[in-house]
């Protein structure tokens, strides 16, 4: 949290105004500067911002959302909220990004979107992915939560799809302590987001009585930002490029240090997509015992997520995922964010080349 942010903070803590006001729309016009898209919904969560995508969507009872495992639960959760059931594609056995192919054998007539999930800040095979949606009248979520300032074919990730969705929760690339934003790509559901985000009332509307005058045509959420969140998102956009460079500069420096290492191998990035690495995942042999070698050396590594449908809440969707069950079987993350300095990944590589000579030669 940059020190800077405190003045800021307290005179908007201080102003008598901490809901949803000239800071929010503050921060949700720098949003759109930023990304190149103007139609930027800030919410309270990224689940939020999923969540409202689904809605937007009209995903509901008896619908089928096809989506993959592989991400944080908090991408498949708010599938079951809306009603709707999951239906698991695969995923490509290197990358564990979601396969589209997979995804156009699952589709049936119940079918209603697609999730797609930037693992990492690694961006899928979005044309790919558009091509089928478009071919079957289906809609497309991306769940970008790991992906803010990562590019596609040149364009930042946000610009792309039906719906696209950051969290600024607080591990993120920029936080608003708990937050989220929601990206649409047609003026029509940026209207019917804005009102739904907030009980479906209508904010601009000139009325005598701020909540009661007017009708509401449809029922909405409480999950609007508020000053307080965006004060801190507006002071934290200030270092975004910073804190990107620093993660790519990490991330490059991994890719040209870990490669050919015997038992490691690294994840290749097309030419297409430029990746802001929240995390950087690679494959490694023996990989629990290396978990544990890296937490003796005081390095953490991790798989960061588990894949979602072993979990009992997910139970109906169980299907056969033989790629996930590969590429899960030896993924791992190590740090790369902008708090690792030259020395810091110095001496994580030293431990990574350590750990294959002692035990994978």
């Amino acid at each position: 949290m940059p020190k800077t942010v405190d003045k800021p903070l307290l005179e908007v803590i201080h102003s008598g105004f901490i809901g949803q006001g000239p800071k929010v729309d503050e921060f949700e016009a720098l949003l759109g500067n930023y990304f190149g898209n103007k139609r930027v919904i800030t919410v309270n969560a990224g689940t939020s911002a999923i969540q409202l995508a689904l809605r937007l969507a009209n995903v509901g009872f008896g619908d089928e959302v096809i989506t993959t495992p592989m991400t944080c639960t908090a991408t498949n959760m708010p599938i079951l909220a809306a009603g709707a059931k999951i239906v698991w594609a695969d995923v490509d056995k290197v990358t564990g990004l979601i396969d589209p192919k997979s995804i156009e054998s699952k589709i049936t007539d119940k079918t209603k979107a697609i999730m797609m999930v930037h693992f990492g800040g690694f961006p899928c095979q979005i044309d790919e992915i558009n091509a089928i949606a478009r071919k079957h009248n289906l809609k497309t979520i991306e769940d970008a939560a790991h992906a803010m300032g990562s590019k596609y074919k040149g364009t930042k990730i946000g610009n792309h799809s039906d719906f696209v969705i950051f969290s600024l929760q607080a591990i993120k690339h920029i936080t608003t302590i708990d937050g989220g934003l929601l990206f649409c790509n047609n003026d029509k559901d940026y209207d019917r987001g804005i009102l739904l985000r907030w009980f479906g009332i209508d904010r601009n509307s000139n009325r005598k009585d701020f909540r009661c005058e007017e009708d509401i045509s449809e029922y909405g959420y409480k999950f609007h930002m508020n000053d307080v969140s965006a004060v801190i998102g507006i002071e934290q956009l200030k270092y975004l490029d910073e804190i990107i460079d620093r993660h790519i500069s990490n991330q490059t420096y991994y890719d040209l240090n870990l490669v050919d290492i015997p038992g490691v191998e690294l994840i290749d990035k097309p030419s297409s997509v430029s990746s802001t690495c929240w995390i950087y995942t690679f494959h490694i042999n023996k990989r629990d015992l290396f978990i544990k070698y890296m937490d003796e050396n005081g390095i953490m590594a991790s798989r960061v997520h588990e894949r979602n449908d072993i979990h009992t809440a997910f139970i109906e969707s169980k299907t056969s995922l033989p790629n996930l069950d590969e590429y899960n079987a030896t993924q791992v993350s190590i740090p790369v964010g902008w708090w690792i300095n030259n020395k810091d990944r110095e001496y994580i590589v030293e431990k990574i080349r350590n750990f294959s000579e002692k035990y994978l030669q």
